[in-house]
């Protein structure tokens, strides 16, 4: 198997986390660079919490790189160093994506231009659910996390129009914040979530990092969950997550989290100007 052609022209774009060996963007994003003969690739980067602000600041004055990606545990951090976060990460309070941004020009014509943010998560996600045929307009669901995916998701979730969503965080500031600012947009619609939520969610979502190393504990307990409802996870490596696989084994019907990842490529490619 050859790698990306990769000269003094090809773009770059980063994916900024800690750890960061289960980045999937560059397997997914870089055959479709190759497949559209786009000059471009994604490459992994670990950044640890302390040097974020200046890692971000060094790639994004560099004049070869388009934009940044963003994973654990960065999704909150970042947004503090951009100039403009978009809509959906004005109102979670997290980004995944960093674009310079000035007076519409292209990027790479402005090296110094301000930094935009936006989070993808919660769009990816909701339309990865309507592409396997689970639309949640009108549902009920519960979702375990208020950090940078989990805010993402309930935002989302409200604006395609599910009846409620009711959110699980052991972080109460956190949580508190997150309700707030959806309430100013959809008021009525997000509460923090008490049993009652789990067990009668037509959608079951885990938002946390649970799952992504083996000794993890489980984020719920699939044995509280509605038999005939859906149950999600973010993780996307492991494929199989925990909660997944003992989902599954309840006959309880599953989603990966690799589908929220693929729906959000539409997204990215306007957001970094690769239509």
């Amino acid at each position: 198997m050859t790698g990306p052609d990769i000269s003094g022209t090809t773009r770059l774009n980063a994916v900024l986390g800690d750890p960061v060996a289960q980045a999937r963007a560059p397997g997914l994003l870089n055959p479709l660079f190759a497949r559209l003969g786009t000059d471009a690739v994604v490459v992994p980067v670990q950044v640890r919490p302390d040097g974020l602000a200046e890692v971000v600041r060094g790639l994004m004055r560099a004049g070869n790189v388009d934009g940044l990606l963003v994973t654990v545990p960065h999704k909150a951090a970042v947004c503090a160093l951009v100039d403009e976060p978009g809509p959906t990460a004005a109102v979670t309070g997290t980004a995944n994506a960093v674009r310079r941004r000035a007076d519409g020009r292209l990027y790479a014509e402005n090296a110094d231009g301000r930094l935009h943010a936006e989070n993808f998560d919660g769009l990816g996600f909701v339309r990865g659910l309507a592409a396997a045929g689970r639309p949640v307009r009108d549902a009920h669901v519960f979702v375990a996390g208020a950090g940078g995916a989990g805010g993402a998701v309930a935002a989302a979730l409200l604006a395609a129009g599910a009846a409620r969503v009711a959110l699980r965080d052991p972080n109460a500031a956190r949580l508190s914040g997150l309700l707030s600012r959806l309430a100013a947009r959809r008021p009525g619609r997000a509460h923090t979530a008490g049993p009652e939520d789990l067990a009668g969610a037509d959608v079951v979502v885990n938002a946390t990092p649970l799952g992504m190393r083996p000794a993890d504990p489980l984020p719920l307990d699939p044995a509280d969950v509605r038999a005939d409802a859906v149950v999600a996870d973010v993780v996307m490596k492991p494929h199989e997550t925990a909660l997944l696989r003992t989902a599954a084994a309840l006959g309880r019907p599953v989603h990966h989290g690799i589908h929220m990842l693929e729906q959000q490529v539409p997204g990215y490619r306007e957001f970094f100007g690769r239509r």
